[in-house]
C-alpha cells in the first residue's frame, strides 16, 4: 500500500500527516520542531512512503536536510502554486498537511527547488551582502538628506563614503546634527568593511567555477553580478526552457488575456528578486560598455519608455545567460542582439 506524507511547518512546531491511496489518515500529529520526533513518526511508514512534502517556508533547511539524511524522499512544495479551493468554510494546519499529501498522491504537486546544501550557504552569504549594501545605502542617503537640509546643496554617495568623523566635525554644524552625521558615517564605514570580507569569501568559493567565467564574458556583468546570477540560478538544467528561466528572473510581463484583451494582472513578484536585480543592474552597466546593447536600448526606448527599455535589455541578457550556462559558451554579441 502506497503512503504519502505532508508536513505543515511553522516557526516552532509542525503538523505531520500520513495518508494512504484512499486519502485515509494513518497518522496525524502536531509535534515540536524536533527532527528525531518527526523521523520517529514517519519511521513506521518508511517502506511504503512515496514521498514527504514540506512547505517552502522561511525555515525549511533543517527539516528537509534532516529528512534526506534519514533516507526519505523529500519534496519541497511551492507554496505560491498550492492554492486550495477558496470556498472552503474551514481549514487548519491539519487540513493543510493533508492537502500537501493529497496533491502528492494525485501527482499534481508543484515543487520548489531544493538547493544543494554545500552551495546554499554561499548563496545565502551573497544575499547577506545584498542586505548589507541596502543598509549602507540607507545611511548614505541619510547623510545626503542632512546635507541638503543644512546647506541647500548636495553631496554625492561616493563623497559620503570618503567622509571621516573628523571632517564632519569641521563643518561647524550644531553638536546634535554633527553627531547624527557621524553616526551614519561610522555605520557606512563599518558596513563597507564587512561587505569587503563577504565579497572576498564569495570570490574564493566560486571564482574557479566554469559558470563564473562564462557569465563574466557578458558586457555589464562583473564579479558581483556574476556570482549573484550563478548562485541564484543554481543548476540551469532545472529550467526546462529559456522562458521558464527569464520568468523566474522576473524579466517578463505579467498578465492574463482573453480574446485579445487584458483581463487581469498576474503575480509580478513571483520569481527570484535577487536574480531580477542582477539582470537589471547588468542592463544598466551594459549600456555604458557595449554599443550593441545601447542601440537595442535606444530602439526600445523610442517605442516605449526608459523603464520598459531597461527591462527589455535585462530580458535579452537573461536569455543569453541561460543559453551560455546551458551550452558553456562565452557571450556572442551577434546572437544576443540579432
Amino acid at each position: 500500500m502506497n503512503k504519502y506524507s505532508g508536513i505543515d511547518l511553522h516557526s516552532n512546531n509542525c503538523v505531520v500527516v500520513v495518508i494512504d491511496n484512499d486519502d485515509r489518515v494513518l497518522c496525524e500529529k502536531r509535534v515540536p520542531n524536533d527532527l528525531e520526533r518527526i523521523v520517529a513518526l514517519l519511521a513506521p511508514h518508511r517502506d511504503d512512503l512515496m514521498g514527504v512534502v514540506v512547505e517552502s517556508t522561511f525555515n525549511w533547511y533543517w527539516l528537509v536536510d534532516g529528512l534526506q539524511r534519514a533516507g526519505f524522499d523529500v519534496k519541497l512544495a511551492n507554496t505560491a502554486a498550492l492554492d486550495q479551493y477558496s470556498g472552503l468554510k474551514y481549514s487548519g494546519d491539519e487540513h493543510d498537511a493533508r492537502h500537501l499529501a493529497h496533491v502528492l498522491r494525485l501527482g499534481i504537486l508543484r515543487t520548489g527547488y531544493i538547493y544543494p546544501p554545500e552551495l546554499r550557504a554561499v548563496r545565502d552569504l551573497s544575499r547577506k551582502r545584498a542586505q548589507l549594501v541596502h543598509s549602507r545605502t540607507m545611511h548614505i542617503l541619510a547623510v545626503e538628506t542632512l546635507v541638503a537640509r543644512q546647506t541647500g546643496g548636495g553631496i554625492s554617495g561616493n563623497c559620503v563614503k570618503q567622509l571621516t568623523e573628523n571632517a564632519v566635525a569641521q563643518w561647524g554644524w550644531s553638536a546634535d546634527t554633527t553627531l547624527a552625521v557621524q553616526a551614519n558615517i561610522e555605520l557606512v564605514h563599518a558596513t563597507s568593511n564587512v561587505i569587503k570580507k563577504l565579497e572576498k569569501r564569495i570570490r574564493e568559493r566560486i571564482q574557479l567555477k566554469p559558470e563564473f567565467a562564462v557569465l563574466k564574458s557578458v558586457p555589464g556583468i562583473g564579479d558581483v553580478l556574476a556570482s549573484t546570477i550563478m548562485l541564484e540560478t543554481g543548476t540551469v538544467e532545472r529550467f526546462a526552457e529559456v522562458g521558464n528561466y527569464v520568468s523566474y528572473g522576473r524579466c517578463v510581463g505579467s498578465g492574463r488575456y482573453s480574446n485579445g484583451k487584458k483581463k487581469a494582472e498576474g503575480n509580478r513578484k513571483n520569481g527570484n528578486a535577487y536574480l531580477a536585480w542582477a539582470f537589471v543592474e547588468a542592463a544598466h552597466f551594459a549600456l555604458r560598455n557595449n554599443s550593441a546593447a545601447k542601440s537595442f536600448y535606444e530602439r526600445k526606448k523610442a517605442k516605449t519608455n526608459t523603464i520598459i527599455a531597461i527591462k527589455a535589455l535585462a530580458h535579452k541578457l537573461a536569455r543569453a545567460c541561460y543559453h551560455m550556462l546551458k551550452e558553456q559558451t562565452l557571450f556572442d554579441e551577434k546572437r544576443c542582439f540579432a
